[in-house]
């Protein structure tokens, strides 16, 4: 929790600083902050344990930044980031968020019209004061018009990545506790949902006034709504409404299933528990009325669903899309885990806009357990990244040759996240394609195009024989920018027809594909990859978010083809 907070104010005073021009240090403080939103443990933590140099071993932390964060874990100020922040007064985040505002766009918006947050820049908008500065016109203007009324929609909920951390924080912290005899969040991040509204967690205790006192003091806690010996509600940094219940023993297995499936699953379940002359609740499955009534079910989640006579569906699942039907004829996919994945295969490195090299990146990816994965820097159509031209892959391919050869427990794929031009085309040649292991193209660029146009573009990319996988198909950044119009049922029959394996990113601001999408994929026949579309080496840890997705699509192992061994795999491709 407070490790989100700092990484915010770090990646806000890159922006600020890039605001400035100040050279070098923007990339440094984003390193940093990207570093700290993954640790697995609290920054204050380490503070506490290790001091400065705790801080200083954590990767892209210098003893510049790291003083700054120590100066934060001590007083909650950072005096150097305050100081610049008041000279440039502006909502930076909210800005920011925008499609399309970067910023250097921001400080032009705040020098030319004063503008500061949502409010002012949608107004000047309205009035048509932006498409009269340079470099803007009336397509700019409706753009930004456009990103304003998805922020406001996509308002008050939180990215998984985000919330997870959270939730993951505060029920180690309780099952940390004495007096917690158990301790789980449920609720849709159980279900992996994309965004979050707020966070559930369910606590089994003899000593329901201690955990609620510990957990309405905690440090992150910046508002109390409510405290109850059974519920307590708060607020926790960086922005997120947490509730916290306490239930007996009895009726853990209850609660947890019914804070776990969506409102239809529930409503459904229910409705079976009636047909059978049951009453399910949140406190059991029960038999009998008045005085008569007994729990026979209610502990565990599986006796419940056994006692209707079905089987227990995985959390991601409990959606109403057919889990329950499957359930009762006991036909339940087995999902498939984070342990099944054998290789990543959209790795990006210092040649483009990654921060590790190929080496670096290929020893973290074998202490994870990988047998292979696949190097896909950027191409010279994104030139923000430092994209690859010909000349530049081909001496790539070199480079991890001789890496190959001084490795050992981990193979190194030579690839490319290719682009995909307005015409559907690539922007690489096709006689240097041939020459990678594995070829990924993704949508980068011309995002408005129509549902039509959009369509034809990406089936020709698929029809391309070198291109192997189509990389976050929709190009969704979650709570920034809409996915692009296509034809989905199109792009899967494609992906069929031409052997194109379709990527389930799993980087949180992506999670592309979702699980509805995947879902009617599968039913095509079309087949996948899960990747992390990793940029460092802390970003092969974003996996289980992907897997979270597949599992709600319903994947099993057999479904994707990074679960094969390297020869099995190479063959899968085009």
């Amino acid at each position: 929790m407070f490790n989100q907070e700092i990484a915010n104010i770090l990646k806000e005073f890159s922006e600020l600083l890039e605001m400035k021009r100040v050279p070098f240090k923007p990339r440094a403080y984003e390193k940093a902050a990207m570093a700290i939103s993954m640790l697995d443990k609290d920054i204050s933590d380490l503070y506490k344990a290790g001091g400065l140099k705790a801080l200083e071993e954590i990767a892209g932390v210098g003893r510049g930044i790291a003083e700054r964060i120590e100066e934060y874990i001590k007083t909650g100020h950072m005096r150097d980031y305050e100081k610049l922040k008041k000279k440039l007064p502006v909502d930076l985040r909210a800005l920011t968020s925008i499609e399309g505002v970067g910023p250097h766009m921001v400080k032009m918006l705040y020098d030319k019209l004063h503008i500061k947050d949502i409010d002012s820049l949608e107004r000047a908008a309205q009035m048509g004061k932006i498409r009269t500065l340079p470099h803007f016109g009336v397509k700019s203007e409706k753009k930004i018009l456009d990103g304003i009324a998805f922020y406001k929609k996509s308002r008050g909920r939180m990215s998984l990545g985000e919330a997870f951390p959270v939730a993951r924080s505060i029920v180690r912290k309780l099952q940390e506790m004495d007096v917690v005899l158990l301790a789980e969040a449920a609720g849709s991040m159980r279900r992996w949902e994309e965004t979050i509204g707020d966070i559930d967690i369910l606590v089994v205790s003899n000593a329901p006034k201690q955990v609620m006192d510990f957990f309405s003091s905690m440090p992150e806690v910046t508002h109390v709504y409510a405290k109850g010996l059974t519920k307590t509600m708060v607020r926790f940094r960086p922005g997120i409404d947490v509730d916290l219940r306490i239930v007996p023993r009895e009726s853990f297995g209850a609660a947890l299933q019914y804070f776990t499936g969506n409102k239809s699953h529930n409503i459904k379940l229910r409705k079976i528990a009636i047909e059978k002359g049951y009453k399910l609740n949140e406190y059991g499955l029960f038999t009998g009325k008045g005085k008569r009534q007994r729990s026979i079910a209610g502990k565990t989640e599986e006796e419940i669903y056994k006692a209707l006579g079905m089987q227990c569906p995985p959390p991601e699942m409990r959606l109403n899309v057919g889990e329950i039907e499957l359930a009762k004829r006991k036909k339940l996919p087995r999902l498939i885990t984070i342990g099944d994945l054998k290789g990543d295969l959209q790795v990006q490195t210092f040649w483009t806009d990654g921060s590790d090299t190929i080496e670096e990146m290929a020893k973290e990816a074998r202490a994870m357990g990988h047998a292979y994965i696949a190097i896909t820097d950027h191409t010279k159509g994104l030139p923000m990244t430092g994209g690859s031209d010909e000349k530049r892959l081909l001496k790539q391919i070199k480079e991890i040759k001789r890496v190959n050869k001084k490795i050992r427990g981990i193979s190194i794929l030579s690839g490319a996240e290719v682009n995909i031009m307005k015409d559907g085309s690539l922007d690489i040649a096709d006689t240097v394609l041939k020459k990678l292991d594995v070829v990924g193209a993704g949508i980068h660029s011309h995002f408005q195009l129509s549902r039509k146009d959009q369509t034809k573009r990406v089936i020709k990319t698929m029809e391309n024989p070198h291109v192997d996988i189509l990389f976050h198909p929709t190009a969704r950044l979650i709570n920034k920018r809409e996915p692009v119009e296509l034809d989905m049922e199109q792009i899967f029959k494609a992906a069929r027809r031409t052997g194109t394996a379709l990527e389930i990113n799993a980087h949180p601001m992506r999670l592309d594909l979702k699980g509805e999408y995947i879902r009617k994929a599968k039913q095509m026949g079309a087949k996948f990859v899960i990747s992390t579309d990793a940029h460092s080496k802390k970003d092969f840890q974003l996996l289980e978010y992907g897997i979270g997705q597949a599992r709600r699509g319903g994947l099993e192992k057999k479904d994707v083809l990074n679960t094969r061994p390297l020869r099995s795999f190479l063959k899968s491709l085009k």
